[in-house]
């Protein structure tokens, strides 16, 4: 085997570890909800709701994410905020559309924040469940053992995950493997389960009840609730691996899985909880439930990384404040820790697992969570394909409108879940989009004020004309690249001194993930010694200052970190005494701005040589 086919290899197993860990526990919990959902039990409910989650699988995860939306990656990543970046390529910034992207994104971010504290709940809530199965005597432990799991595993994240992502993929191809033999047996007992495989069966059991038939979609909607994992994590392995691991083994292990549940349902003439473990000898039960606990820490591993990644973009993307990321990795640069979001994120899942204290009654707040970022997620897909691929209108209105329809039954079914949980991912959703749109207004609104009291850059010359020269190297941080960086008007006006080369570093943000290093810089003398420098990263990236200067170096700008001192602006909001909820947006904005992360941290500066100079503002 050569070299590029080894490498092929180890990107599939990797992407069964990382990418499908969500998706690859569904049927612990899946197939049992849908089936308590569709009231009296038969053969009616059985192939009716196996129907319903085969199609749904073909359907919204085959056809909508593995084959169309992995085309809509911005350089490679997908998620919903590098779709939302790509979208923004085609809209005219403050226009109505634009305004209505930012707010699909904005309640797209929200609901993935909410499935990121949900995931590590059901998932290894319903693994260990299984020790109920084995010995009813042990039920009382499951809720125990459940969150000592969740905070060994939020207490780890700071190690972060290069060493034991190494036992991911490996570990999520087992458990596939596992799950498909389990489900092969059943099946062969009893092929005429594959019946279900007639869409037909499903739209009976919705059609012959009707009372219950949107409870039961949103039951359903938990075999599905990785696919917006899948794309948001397909950067790390690329689109083939992913689409791969789908075709040979993920996709084929849980329609084998769900089958043979059903297979043994129909054996048994009677429901069951937690089939899957059903399947299972009672000799090899407890290895069984050990497997399961490990394939669910790998399904809330993806997802609480991808919280921390989704965190970075929304900084850089201007809908959070900036955060302190911690690079946990040399190698891999999307391996981060993000403290902040994981300790708010570790109590939030252990009030889940507690309070609802079931896997079962989970499954209602779970699907809420997901189903709002599928649905944004087809939308602006629409209109990437619509705008960019150059698909006909016919093309965008029939595979869009389809996967529109079957998304809008998720939305419906799972509204019949806000009674019974539904609706704390929701208050969590609204509260979050509340959160963004205060930042990412409040941001215009002191950029606004900031350009009132900002010198253009063509007062440069005149702003440090007859001001004595001090020997060294001043390194000033800019936010706008057109102005005058307040720290070095603060400098010039209380020191009376420019030093003898000064640099003005202006950071941007591009809307592609990453940035190419050979086209990271530009450099500009505007002035002897005064150099205007612009450092380009993605979205994705951490921006550092040191990499921007050593940038410098080798486009023949002689500059070292150890030799300058570095000057921030930190700008004071003082929130002017309006009424109504403007008023508290503007006044909740100041103490955020306070929070934020200082500048220096943020853009990876030396804090021994760094001077902050505070500006007072008002909006």
């Amino acid at each position: 085997m050569n070299a590029s086919r080894r490498a092929s290899l180890s990107a599939v197993v990797g992407a069964t570890g990382i990418v499908y860990g969500d998706i690859g526990t569904s049927p612990l919990y899946a197939l049992d909800t849908a089936l308590q959902e569709a009231g009296p039990f038969n053969a009616e409910a059985v192939f009716g709701v196996l129907s319903l989650i085969f199609w749904s699988l073909a359907i919204s995860v085959t056809l909508k994410y593995v084959v169309i939306i992995m085309r809509a990656d911005n350089e490679g990543e997908g998620g919903i905020l590098a779709l939302f970046a790509l979208a923004q390529r085609r809209l005219i910034t403050g226009s109505r559309w634009a305004r209505v992207a930012v707010g699909l994104a904005l309640a797209g971010t929200a609901f993935f924040f909410c499935d990121a504290l949900i995931t590590p709940a059901i998932s290894v809530l319903g693994a260990v469940e299984g020790l109920e199965v084995s010995s009813p005597g042990l039920k009382r432990w499951v809720i125990p053992l459940t969150v000592g799991v969740i905070l060994v595993l939020f207490a780890a994240q700071h190690r972060g995950t290069a060493r034991v992502a190494r036992l991911f993929g490996p570990v999520m191809v087992v458990w596939f493997i596992v799950i498909s033999l389990l489900g092969v047996l059943p099946i062969l007992r009893h092929p005429e389960i594959l019946g279900a495989l007639n869409p037909a069966r499903g739209l009976e059991l919705l059609f012959h009840r009707p009372p219950m038939a949107l409870a039961i979609i949103g039951a359903v909607f938990l075999s599905i609730t990785g696919g917006e994992a899948l794309y948001a994590d397909m950067g790390h392995f690329g689109k083939q691996p992913v689409r791969i691991a789908w075709f040979v083994m993920v996709g084929p292990a849980l329609v084998l899985q769900y089958f043979g549940q059903g297979a043994m349902l129909l054996e048994l003439g009677k429901p069951v909880p937690h089939a899957l473990y059903q399947l299972v000898s009672v000799q090899m039960l407890p290895w069984m439930v050990v497997l399961a606990t490990a394939a669910a820490v790998i399904a809330s591993q993806a997802t609480i990384s991808g919280a921390f990644s989704m965190a970075r973009q929304a900084v850089h993307l201007d809908l959070l404040p900036r955060l302190r990321v911690l690079q946990t990795s040399a190698l891999e640069q999307g391996q981060i820790y993000v403290p902040i979001v994981n300790w708010l994120v570790c109590p939030a899942v252990i009030l889940f697992v507690v309070g609802f204290g079931s896997s079962d009654a989970l499954g209602g707040a779970y699907g809420a969570a997901v189903v709002g970022t599928m649905l944004v997620t087809t939308i602006l897909g629409a209109f990437v394909a619509a705008t960019q691929w150059n698909w006909p209108l016919w093309r965008v209105a029939l595979l869009f409108g389809l996967m529109l329809v079957v998304d809008s039954a998720y939305v419906a079914g799972n509204m019949t879940k806000v009674p019974t949980g539904g609706w704390i991912p929701l208050m969590l959703g609204a509260l979050l989009c509340v959160i963004f749109m205060t930042w990412r207004n409040g941001r215009l609104q002191l950029r606004a004020a900031l350009s009132k009291l900002a010198v253009p850059r063509e007062e440069l010359a005149r702003l440090v004309a007859g001001v004595p020269r001090v020997a060294g190297t001043g390194v000033f941080l800019a936010s706008h690249p057109n102005l005058v960086p307040s720290a070095l008007i603060r400098n010039i006006q209380h020191n009376h001194v420019v030093h003898q080369r000064v640099i003005i570093l202006n950071v941007e943000i591009a809307d592609t993930p990453r940035q190419d290093p050979v086209r990271r810089l530009h450099i500009e003398e505007p002035l002897p010694g005064i150099y205007w420098l612009t450092a380009r990263f993605g979205f994705m990236e951490a921006p550092d200052v040191a990499e921007a200067l050593k940038a410098c170096r080798a486009r023949g700008l002689r500059v070292f970190a150890e030799d300058s001192s570095f000057f921030v602006g930190r700008h004071v909001v003082r929130a002017r005494p309006l009424p109504g909820l403007r008023g508290l947006q503007r006044r909740v904005f100041a103490r955020m701005q306070q929070y934020s992360t200082q500048a220096a941290e943020f853009f990876r500066m030396p804090f021994r040589d760094v001077v902050v100079l505070n500006t007072s503002v008002e909006i």
